[in-house]
């Protein structure tokens, strides 16, 4: 069954993007119950739908599948809420691959950075514009910020 660990991080600066492209994303989600998230994605021109278990930690199951993407620009209109807008950046440090989401319309002001690890347990550099460690907090989820926006907080 594939694995999903990620830490995730707020931004506390964010400088260093301006030199940087990014993606744009619309994400949508189709369930959002406790046991498992079912997402569509739309990411330049291609698209997927996940299918993510409860978190355990900073674990879960994790399953992407490609899709056409007039199939995904379809689903994001069955989405339980408005589908989540933002602009993900790519950046290697130190040995480590990291993705910072820059969010955008109701979620605007919200930086996230995140890692895939391979294990619980692996250590990784932390870059300097990293703030406080959000793994664990529910509200910064996309699935919740989709229900509930940064900006009504």
């Amino acid at each position: 069954m594939p694995t999903e660990i990620e830490r995730r991080f707020l931004v506390r600066e964010t400088d260093f993007l301006e030199s940087l492209e990014g993606k744009c994303i619309a994400q949508g989600y189709l369930n959002t119950t406790p046991e498992r998230t079912v997402r569509v994605r739309i990411r330049e021109n291609s698209a997927w739908l996940t299918i993510k278990s409860k978190r355990q930690g900073i674990a879960c199951s994790e399953f992407e599948y490609a899709i056409p993407l007039e199939d995904a620009k379809n689903l994001l209109h069955l989405s339980e809420t408005p589908p989540i807008e933002k602009e993900r950046f790519s950046i290697h440090y130190l040995g480590s691959n990291w993705e910072i989401d820059v969010f955008k319309g109701e979620n605007s002001g919200l930086v996230i950075a995140e890692i895939e690890l391979a294990s619980e347990d692996q250590t990784f550099k932390k870059p300097e514009w990293l703030g406080k460690e959000i793994s664990s907090d529910t509200r910064y989820y996309n699935s919740m910020l989709s229900k509930k926006p940064f900006l009504r907080w």
